[in-house]
């Protein structure tokens, strides 16, 4: 099992940007598919962006394609997400999760384990 923990959620103007990082401990990250999801208030969790194991292929929302960009630091067992050009839209709590996924259905929550969840990390994109 892999714990995961999310971190670099804050509060940014529309326009902005930040660093979202997944850390993970207990296993090697790079092991493993790594997706990134989001939920906003009132709506269901969905798929932002993943990133297959193994320096595979990266997949994006068309929501967020061109905007964000997802990438691996293998040296610190972790994957992050840029987030440029962010917008009132974009609020939401944001979670990391770690599963086998082998295509695009990396963005699906159903191809990822229950227990290889991060607790999540809120962005709130306001002026």
């Amino acid at each position: 099992q892999v714990q995961l923990v999310e971190s670099g959620g804050d509060l940014v103007q529309p326009g902005g940007s930040l660093r979202l990082s997944c850390a993970a401990s207990g296993r090697t990250l790079d092991y493993y598919t790594v997706g990134w999801f989001r939920q906003a208030p009132g709506k269901q969790r969905e798929g932002v962006s993943c990133i297959l194991q193994r320096g595979g292929r990266l997949y994006y929302a068309d929501s967020v394609a061109g905007r964000f960009s997802i990438s691996r630091d293998n040296d610190n067992n972790a994957v992050y997400l840029q987030m440029d050009n962010l917008r009132p839209q974009d609020t939401a709590v944001y979670y990391c999760a770690a599963g086998g996924a082998t295509t695009n259905n990396c963005l699906l929550e159903r191809y990822y384990h229950k227990d290889n969840w991060g607790k999540g990390t809120l962005v709130t994109v306001s002026s």
